[in-house]
């Protein structure tokens, strides 16, 4: 307990024209929660993948128990016992619980696979996480939550000595992710290292032992959790003070642009709404409670049972999204890498992905000089971080990707822009280009929705907040008059 068992010296990783990690070194001990924290691109992933061998290091040495690690690769990493769990989780959704934890490693008799044996091991893994699942049970009949923990009994069962976690907490609600931090406690307490990395502070502060700051590359400095605070991690990723949370905003609220009335769809009922010119309008609720889905119809994604949606007064037939694009109506998910945006294209290719017909000539010749110069507006306009517009979006940071997605909205001059869930994942510098770019939209006259989880967030980028709860709306507030606890107290109506 409490001894070294990893250490990295000097790590160093060159890609072309880019310096991902400068002569760090970082050490590891056992028994305690390190959190590495930084902005997107500070090489907090490249350090990771040194570690677990799937990318090697252009100079810089990694030992292991005292001993160098030679030629390190994602197998010697999980034989000597290091192991990683990523946001995207990486199960076998058609197999079994059991399945999954042994994968590759399953006891053969007489050529077959002793199912009976492989379960009585799972079951023995997951009493040691204090896990009650059935270990028959398909990996796809189990919530997010549980598939962590699936995960998680996958590392311990090939004896791990040190565990990453990289946002671990990201698709969890407010009960699992308690739930994760008993387990991360219990894990500790057996003396395994945790390696932790969140873009959630207030995470850190609740389950680590000990933090890390990276920034542009370099290591910055490692501090007990208990001597510093949020204010000064902060200041040590960003190399600037943020002095405020949320940027300053006048409302100037002008005329009705969006009325909902009445909409029923197989979750929601009787939901009503309007939102106008200039104003940023909340949606709070706890899982479940009907957000998204009231997004989706909005934005004619999912099917509507009933009820009416208007813009400036005119009454809309949505049927799909295309609809509701030409009527002025964007949509921002959740899940940008999967509905947001295309992650093996180009920035280019999507920012242009929709308005590209809009300056193609007769015969559907794109103009390629008007295309360039369009993306390259937007690029500036939105602050896109990038060397160029022929990057691909998967190699974007999450505050980047989410402009990108952005960009390719503006173009088609909508006036209602739906955010959901608009900074998950994105570094604390890049929430603030976030919440600057919804303000200076708002301030131009667009209606900016924004459904959040985070409370403090949505208070501070809304004028007026809706609560829902089980597909109704329970309540309305301005926000600048309600607390976090007025929200929860609506969103727990029934």
């Amino acid at each position: 307990m409490n001894q070294t068992i990893l250490e990295l010296k000097d790590i160093t990783k060159i890609y072309p024209g880019v310096v991902a990690l400068d002569h760090v070194s970082l050490s590891f001990r056992s028994g305690e929660v390190h959190a590495i924290v930084g902005e997107n691109g500070a090489g907090k992933s490249t350090f990771i993948k040194v570690i677990t061998g799937a990318i090697q290091p252009t100079s810089g040495e990694l030992y292991f128990e005292g001993n160098r690690v030679e030629h390190n690769s994602p197998q010697k990493a999980l034989d000597l016992g290091i192991t990683a769990i990523y946001q995207e989780l990486n199960l076998l959704k058609h197999l079994t619980v059991a399945e999954n934890i042994y994968y590759n490693r399953y006891t053969v008799k007489n050529g077959l696979i002793d199912f009976k044996d492989l379960e009585r091991k799972s079951g023995e893994v997951l009493d040691r996480l204090g896990v009650r699942i059935d270990p028959k049970m398909l990996v796809k009949n189990l919530s997010v939550g549980y598939q962590q923990l699936v995960e998680i009994a996958k590392s311990l069962s090939r004896n791990v000595k040190v565990m990453i976690m990289d946002e671990p907490s990201a698709p969890l609600t407010n009960n699992e992710l308690r739930y994760l931090f008993d387990i991360v406690r219990k894990l500790r307490d057996d003396g395994i290292a945790i390696i932790y990395i969140s873009h959630r502070l207030e995470e850190i502060f609740e389950i680590c032992d000990c933090v890390s700051v990276f920034r542009d590359g370099h290591y910055i400095k490692t501090m007990p959790v208990a001597r510093t605070s949020k204010e000064e991690l902060i200041r040590l990723m960003v190399n600037r003070e943020l002095t405020e949370s949320y940027p300053a905003f006048a409302a100037h609220r002008g005329e009705k642009v969006l009325e909902v009335k009445n909409l029923n769809t197989e979750l929601l009922k009787d939901v009503s709404f309007s939102a106008y010119r200039g104003e940023r309008l909340g949606f709070a609720g706890l899982v479940g409670a009907g957000r998204t889905e009231t997004a989706r119809a909005v934005y004619g994604a999912d099917p509507i049972q009933s009820g009416e949606i208007y813009m400036h007064g005119k009454k809309l037939k949505l049927r799909s999204p295309e609809d509701a694009i030409r009527s002025g109506i964007v949509l921002i998910p959740e899940d940008r890498k999967q509905q947001g945006a295309f992650l093996h294209l180009s920035i280019k290719e999507n920012i242009m992905f929709s308005y590209a017909p809009e300056i193609s000539g007769v015969l559907g010749i794109l103009d390629r000089k008007k295309e360039r110069g369009i993306c390259d507006a937007q690029i500036k306009a939105l602050s896109i971080k990038t060397p160029s517009m022929d990057q691909l979006v998967k190699n974007l940071s999450g505050g980047n990707q989410q402009k990108v997605i952005l960009a390719k909205w503006l173009l088609m001059k909508c006036d209602v822009i739906i955010f959901d869930e608009p900074t998950r994942g994105i570094d604390v510098g890049a929430k603030q280009e976030i919440y600057q770019l919804m303000n200076e939209l708002a301030e131009q006259g667009k209606v900016i929705i924004t459904i959040s989880s985070e409370l403090p967030e949505l208070l501070g980028m809304s004028d007026r907040v809706i609560i829902m709860a089980e597909g109704r709306i329970t309540g309305e507030v301005k926000a600048s008059d309600v607390t976090q606890e007025d929200i929860l107290r609506y969103a727990s109506a029934v």
